[in-house]
Formats: structure tokens, sequence, C-alpha cells
């Protein structure tokens, strides 16, 4: 079967083709059509004459493709962003990253301890629950082309803020659930490796523009791309070695470049590359989650969506008010940031590595599937339903001094 690999790509890229001719047909975000195709096939599927559906040869090589398809999507949004507007918004995010991190994980905790997990379960299901999927976030937000909006730098900060809870959290519950000697020490050592990390891709930007300016200035778009390329995988790579997730290694990299004079040239030709690859990822989702097993989750799936939306627009609420944004724009970071992916699956398996209950495995692939499938949707209808809200709440128009303060960031960018 090793003889007909391309054979199997070929197949998983015409599948692709469908989904997204149809997302297109339907005028809908390809998000959603993409993982209900991937969870279609996969190893429940048929083997059809040489056309293979199970994809099991080739599921190596398409998860591949999808891990770098979450490197080009945030170093894409990295490339729309000025590293100064996201210094000067420092406490913002701080604070807004905080608001965020509180209010999911605080309801994460008291959901799974009512439904009568014990506590590593109740952890687990709490990691579950807390963290965001920065690529459909990043999707989504150039999807629906919102990279200019008022709110979108603070989602971004939020992204980078939960990168570095994850990163501690990770290590804390891994020392728990695997036994792994877990020091108040080796915790500090993670939030300073992950704090430290972006810290330093900051001081780059600000620092080092004119030399990357002259390293960039390459007349070939062969050897340029070759270049910007070999930067981003190996800058992803390297992030993963020292527990910084590789997709936000590949946004901070996309921020360098963002401040250098050659970060239009690098959009151009890296957005191909970020459709394509980026179509795959989402498709490799769905081959991983088996439909089979969802049944028995449902309600328990069910009820952690409702919290995480009810949270999510909570916080989104707050962050954005704290940081002087409209309640419009205040409704679009909750909305948005509302989907749950990659991460959260890594913190299911590491429950199921350490054999907590085996109906871990079913509600996080059922909960994030609902979130993958609706986060696109409540963002796309953010207007309308921040209208509905709005004639509940009768929140305040906006401040024309907010308003102001926006203009005049817009304006120095």
């Amino acid at each position: 079967m090793t003889n007909h690999l391309v054979l199997e790509v070929g197949t998983a890229l015409i599948i692709i083709s469908i989904a997204a001719l149809l997302a297109n047909k339907l005028n809908f975000s390809i998000i959603p059509f993409l993982i209900i195709f991937g969870m279609i096939v996969g190893p429940h599927a048929p083997v059809v004459g040489v056309l293979d559906f199970t994809f099991i040869n080739s599921n190596e090589i398409i998860t591949f493709f999808g891990r770098v398809g979450v490197l080009f999507l945030l170093f894409y949004l990295g490339l729309e962003f000025s590293v100064g507007k996201l210094v000067r918004s420092g406490k913002n995010i701080a604070v807004g990253g905080s608001i965020y991190i509180l209010i999911n994980f605080s309801l994460g905790l008291i959901y799974a301890l009512i439904m009568g997990f014990p506590l590593l379960e109740v952890l687990i299901i709490a990691g579950i629950i807390t963290i965001s999927s920065s690529a459909i976030v990043a999707k989504v937000i150039v999807d629906l082309r919102r990279t200019a909006n008022p709110e979108t730098e603070l989602i971004l900060g939020i992204i980078m803020f939960e990168d570095i809870f994850l990163a501690v959290y990770l290590s804390i519950i891994s020392g728990l659930v695997l036994g792994d000697a877990t020091s108040v020490l080796g915790v500090a050592k993670s939030i300073l490796i992950a704090f430290g990390y972006m810290i330093l891709f900051f001081i780059i930007a600000r620092t080092c523009t004119k030399h990357l300016n002259k390293l960039l200035n390459i007349t070939s778009n062969e050897i340029f791309i070759i270049v910007i390329f070999a930067s981003l995988f190996f800058i992803a790579g390297f992030s993963e070695t020292i527990h910084v997730a590789e997709a936000i290694g590949a946004l901070l990299l996309g921020l360098v470049f963002s401040e250098t004079e050659h970060s239009e040239r690098i959009e151009k030709l890296v957005i191909p590359f970020r459709d394509f690859f980026g179509a795959i990822f989402f498709f490799s989702f769905g081959l991983s989650i088996d439909p089979f097993t969802l049944g028995g989750a449902v309600w328990l799936a069910l009820g952690a969506v409702v919290i995480t939306i009810i949270g999510n627009f909570a916080a989104g609420m707050i962050a954005g008010r704290k940081a002087g944004l409209s309640h419009k724009a205040s409704s679009n970071i909750g909305l948005t940031i509302v989907s749950r992916g990659e991460f959260s699956i890594i913190v299911a398996n590491i429950g199921m590595a350490g054999g907590l209950a085996s109906i871990l495995k079913p509600f996080s692939a059922l909960y994030v599937l609902i979130l993958a499938i609706l986060g696109p949707l409540l963002t796309k209808e953010s207007k309308r339903i921040y209208t509905f809200l709005n004639g509940i709440f009768k929140w305040k128009t906006e401040n024309p001094q907010i308003k102001k303060k926006v203009n005049r960031r817009k304006d120095t960018v």
C-alpha cells in the first residue's frame, strides 16, 4: 500500500477541494467543512479499489502538512501586525490575558467538580476548556479581513499570553498526571523561558530592523523564499525544544519580519502556502476524530460548550472594556477566540497517557469539534449577535473619546 502514498495524498486533496468548493458555494467558512469531511473518512472508512479512504499509510505526512499549515497561519498573522503596537499594549494584554485565563479556567474547574470527576480529571478538563485554538483564530481573522480591527491586537496578545500559561500548565499537569518531578523552581523556569523568549523577539524586531533589511535585500524570489521558509521552520522547531509552542515561534518571527521593508513581499509569497497547508491542517484534524466514539460524551461536551461560550464572551467584554475598546469591539474578542483545537487535544492526551478516565478522549474530541464549527460561525455573525444583545443590555453607544483614541493609535502605526 505504501506504493500508493502519492495517490492517497492526492485523494485527500481532492476531498479537501470538494469541501472548499462546497463552502464557497454556500458562502460559508471553510473550516467546519474541512473538519467534517475529515471525520467522514479516516480509519473507519472503506477502501474502494485503489482509493484508500482510511489514509492510514499517508496519515503521518498529512499530519505533518497540517502542522506546516498552522505555522503559515500564525506566521502570516504576525506579519499583519506591528511589534510597536503590541509593546504599547503590553499592560492591556497582561490584564486581558489574565482575565481570560482566570474566568475560563475557573469555569472549567467548577464544571468538572460539579460533574463529579476526581481531582486529576478536574485539572485536565479545566485545561481543555481554557485554551483556545490559535490556528482557527488566525484563519478566521484573516478570512474575515479583521486584521485591522482595533480589538485584533488584544486577541493576538491573549493568544501569546495563553501560550505562557500553557507552558506552565503543561509542566505542572505532566508532573501530577505522569508522575514526573515538578518543582516550584521548574515552573518558574518555564515561565521565565517562555516570557524571555517572547521579549527577545520584540527586542530583535525593534533593534535589528536595519540589519534584517540588508539581509533580506535579495533580488531572486527563489532565493528569497528559501531564506524566509528556512527561518520559519528553524525558529518554529527551535521553539519546541524550549517548550514554547512552534506556532507561537512562527507568530513571533512574523512579528519580527513585519517591521522590515520586505513585509509586503513576504506576505504575497506566503499567502498561497498559508491557504493550501492551512486547509490540510483542518482536514487532518477531522481525520483524528472517530465519530463512532463520541456518543457517550455528548451531554458532557454540550455543557462544556455552553459554559465556554458564556465564559469567553464575559472575558472578552471585561478585557476589551478594560483596554478602552467599545462594547462592540469587546464582544468581538470573546466571539473570535471561542474556538478550541490543537492545544485542547494535547491536554487531553496527557490525561489519556496517565491512565485517567477514558471519557476524556471522546469528550475532548466532541467538545473541540463543536467549538471548531461554532467558533467561525459566531465570529462571522458577531455583528448580529452584538445587535441582539445590545437590545437586551442597552449598552451605551461608542464613546467618542475611545473612538478618537483608537483612530489615533491606527494613525501612529
